[in-house]
């Protein structure tokens, strides 16, 4: 039987590429095939007016980055980007012809950012706060839990019913397909489970704006 971190390493993905340039990639309209550069994958998040929005981050340099967005952000508003763990980068969001990026307020070292992509363990998916009832089951067993936070790999969960770690189980989101998978630690009333597929980039971020406009209308 396949494990769960098979069957992530198996998803075809996109991928970002680490450019040596000051230059933020992309902002001045030109493309630089001769910089030398390696890709690595990379989904991020932005923290923008006070939300977290998630990302395809496409180009790395040490001026700014390029990215896919799922959401409208004006141009010139400044954001915050995390590159390493614990270290937010600030910057200003540009776009130009269905394309945006980051231009950050200051240069960062991309051979150590390149480093430390290559060197640590593999990086935990970006996780967006969500809030919300699912129903998780667990054989014949059917429960309602609360919804904590998301990812393409995985969801958190408040539950006050105790499962068993490794147990396999099927997560049900409301507007989503049910998501098999695996509760991959517990902890009090907390449950983590790791979906057996990712759920795709464009299906979650469809899914995220589509509990916000919910929440803002029951308030």
């Amino acid at each position: 039987m396949r494990r769960w971190s098979d069957k992530v390493e198996a998803q075809p993905v996109e991928t970002t590429l680490y450019s040596l340039s000051d230059a933020p990639p992309g902002a001045d309209g030109n493309r630089r095939e001769v910089e030398r550069h390696m890709t690595l994958y990379r989904v991020g998040s932005i923290l923008v007016e006070g939300r977290r929005e998630l990302c395809l981050i496409k180009n790395i340099s040490a001026g700014g980055l390029m990215i896919r967005l799922h959401c409208t952000i004006q141009e010139h508003t400044p954001v915050t980007v995390e590159l390493k763990s614990g270290q937010p980068i600030r910057g200003r969001i540009w776009t130009r012809d269905h394309i945006a990026g980051i231009v950050f307020d200051q240069t960062v070292d991309v051979i150590d950012i390149l480093s430390s992509a290559m060197n640590a363990p593999r990086p935990r998916m970006p996780r967006i706060e969500a809030h919300c009832h699912a129903s998780l089951r667990e054989g014949a067993n059917a429960l309602r839990v609360r919804v904590c936070d998301i990812s393409q790999g995985g969801v958190k969960l408040e539950c006050q019913t105790i499962l068993a770690k490794g147990a396999d189980v099927v997560v049900t989101l409301p507007g989503l397909e049910p998501q098999p998978g695996l509760a991959c630690w517990v902890d009090g009333g907390f449950i983590g489970v790791a979906f057996n597929r990712l759920l795709p980039l464009g299906e979650l971020v469809t899914w995220l704006h589509e509990q916000r406009e919910t929440q803002r209308g029951a308030a």
